[in-house]
């Protein structure tokens, strides 16, 4: 089959002085068995070195950019918004995809279920040096269960339809951990989303300058914004869970510096 007449792929990956990663990124997406991606790297900005390495492969890339923005998100709606794919992705500047089977098998399952809007899989963890450290819990979510804060969507693995983006996107500026959540929220309302138990697409990296070592307060704030602009009730289970977080952080953290 000519890749002319297999749906278009864009990936965006967002990037900003993240050099030690950032080659790592780009191969994996590059080394997709899948023929027919378009590749756009929206830079911020980089000091590090980043721009030289993105200049390595310009190439094969579909656009790339290193102009100062306002961050993550805003990113990824810039180069949404120059994507030509059916089918849209993005993978953050210090992740990876797994294998070179990754978008193929998204493709494959998004074009067998044409009802389905977004599909995801699972995720490992890995760490600075790229070993495998953990296995994100990936699981089967919907509308409602996303809203009462069951997510377990890695980031890193999801797919989905263009028309959805168009018609739903962009992503909240406003947000700076809860961008993709509350996309999904807005995705899986409409359509809906499939997650494929045992198939490993993508690796999530963990390091020191990561955000999701941050802590993840401003996150659930802002889920709980998401949950109550859907008409979301105080005793709903999504905040009972974001007190609970609160309560029991600080004693878990003081138990293990006691340990």
């Amino acid at each position: 089959m000519k890749p002319a007449s297999l749906p278009l792929v864009t990936i965006v990956t967002p990037s900003f002085n993240q050099a030690d990663y950032l080659e790592a990124t780009i191969k994996s997406v590059l080394e997709q068995s899948y023929p027919h991606i378009e590749y756009i790297i929206m830079d911020g900005g980089s000091t590090d070195g980043s721009v030289d390495i993105i200049k390595k492969y310009e190439g094969k890339l579909g656009y790339w950019e290193s102009v100062k923005d306002k961050g993550q998100t805003d990113a990824i709606n810039k180069g949404f918004n120059r994507a030509q794919g059916e089918i849209l992705a993005w993978l953050n500047s210090d992740d990876t995809y797994a294998n070179s089977n990754a978008v193929a098998g998204a493709v494959n399952f998004l074009t067998a279920n044409p009802a389905v809007a977004m599909v995801y899989a699972d995720c490992d963890f890995i760490n600075e040096q790229g070993q495998v450290i953990g296995k994100f819990a990936s699981r089967q979510t919907d509308y409602a269960k996303l809203r009462t804060g069951y997510v377990h969507i890695p980031q890193q693995t999801m797919f989905f339809r263009a028309k959805y983006w168009k018609e739903l996107g962009p992503l909240d500026p406003s947000f700076y951990f809860a961008m993709d959540y509350d996309l999904w929220v807005r995705i899986a309302k409409h359509a809906p989303i499939q997650y494929l138990p045992g198939k490993t697409w993508a690796n999530f990296r963990i390091h020191t300058s990561s955000k999701t070592n941050v802590n993840d307060e401003r996150g659930w704030k802002e889920m709980l914004r998401v949950h109550y602009r859907d008409g979301g009730s105080f005793f709903a289970p999504i905040v009972a869970k974001y007190y609970l977080r609160k309560i029991i952080g600080p004693l878990w953290k003081w138990r293990i510096k006691k340990s």
